[in-house]
């Protein structure tokens, strides 16, 4: 019998049995979205984190010169959601939408906090997942503020080579905070 991707996941953290596991899917709910489908959209009441089956998505905001800025971006077994209105359960600032059809599960903030309560193991899995989510954060934001394009690219396609062929040129030269001019020069 084949392992649920999720349990996989979240065995790789904190190594659940089946009945376990079974209790916690049941608090899931498996939705299918077309590429450019909206899962938030900015001013959105944000009730709902989504873990990626299959697909690859987008979170990002214009600035008031209407320039897109990519924050992450989210594939298979990485979480996203607009995290702020999804803690503080307020609107998004953020959107979310779909750069490739996608599988995906979510669980309501309710659902979380209940997991959470209930079962030891979902607070240590969900503690850890925000601080590797804080840690992926702050390096973000210390390779913006001190590396050139051209590390921040070279690290980006070295961590994430999948996204290369995946992602258009544009998103990622919105998220590496550079032109599409400049990306073409720093690919070649």
């Amino acid at each position: 019998m084949e392992l649920h991707p999720l349990k996989i996941h979240i065995d790789e953290i904190v190594p659940l049995t089946d009945k376990e596991f079974d209790y916690i899917l049941g608090h899931f709910t498996a939705v299918n979205k077309r590429k450019n489908q909206f899962i938030i959209q900015e001013d959105d009441l944000v009730d709902k984190e989504f873990w990626v089956i299959k697909g690859c998505l987008k979170s990002y905001f214009f600035d008031n010169t209407g320039k897109e800025h990519i924050l992450q971006f989210a594939m298979e077994n990485w979480w996203v959601t607009d995290y702020d209105a999804f803690t503080n359960q307020k609107v998004a600032n953020i959107s979310v939408d779909c750069i490739e059809d996608c599988e995906l599960l979510y669980i309501t903030y309710q659902n979380r906090e209940k997991l959470k309560a209930e079962m030891h193991k979902m607070e240590r899995f969900w503690a850890k997942k925000t601080k590797l989510g804080y840690i992926a954060l702050q390096n973000r934001i210390l390779s913006l503020l001190k590396n050139t394009a051209k590390e921040r690219h070279d690290m980006f396609f070295k961590k994430y080579p999948e996204l290369f062929q995946r992602v258009p040129k544009r998103l990622i030269a919105s998220y590496l905070g550079v032109s599409r001019e400049t990306l073409s020069r720093l690919n070649d």
